[in-house]
């Protein structure tokens, strides 16, 4: 990266809840942020975005079933470019629960990815994006190099 590229102005902007839930459906893997052992925790989850709520599966044992069963939890996925500086980020919160009914266990079993850990599919998890945000990072108008030096 040369001095000029350097001199770009990172420009952050907010998004709006249209903006997070278009750029959702863009990626298959995020993280779930829960509460394990009164300390946050984080975990990958091939998931599928269902009109405004977050689904994925996981395994009937283990410490991320036991943990978002009811409980408020944080999804987080994100996008970034290291050589240009740009991406996205978005992150929602919501009250997981666990699908049960058998008509869209059905319905979304033919609509989500696979698995990237086969035979971790024993419970489909939705969290319902109750709080929704996210930023989008662009390059912005390049400072003239001796603008840089000015003031010092």
């Amino acid at each position: 990266m040369t001095a000029a590229d350097l001199a770009a102005i990172v420009d952050v902007t907010e998004l709006d809840k249209a903006e997070c839930l278009s750029l959702l459906p863009r990626k298959t893997i995020g993280r779930i942020v829960f509460t394990d052992a009164a300390l946050p925790a984080a975990q990958p989850v091939t998931y599928f975005l269902d009109d405004e709520e977050v689904v994925f599966r996981t395994a009937g044992e283990g410490k991320l079933a036991a943990a978002i069963r009811g409980v408020v939890v944080a999804f987080e996925v994100d996008e970034f470019d290291t050589t240009t500086r740009t991406g996205w980020s978005v992150l929602g919160v919501g009250q997981a629960y666990e699908v049960l009914a058998p008509g869209r266990l059905a319905e979304l079993a033919e609509r989500m990815p696979a698995p990237w850990a086969p035979g971790r599919t024993a419970h489909t998890i939705a969290v319902p994006l109750q709080r929704l945000t996210g930023r989008l990072l662009a390059m912005g108008p390049t400072v003239p190099a001796e603008a840089d030096h000015e003031g010092a």
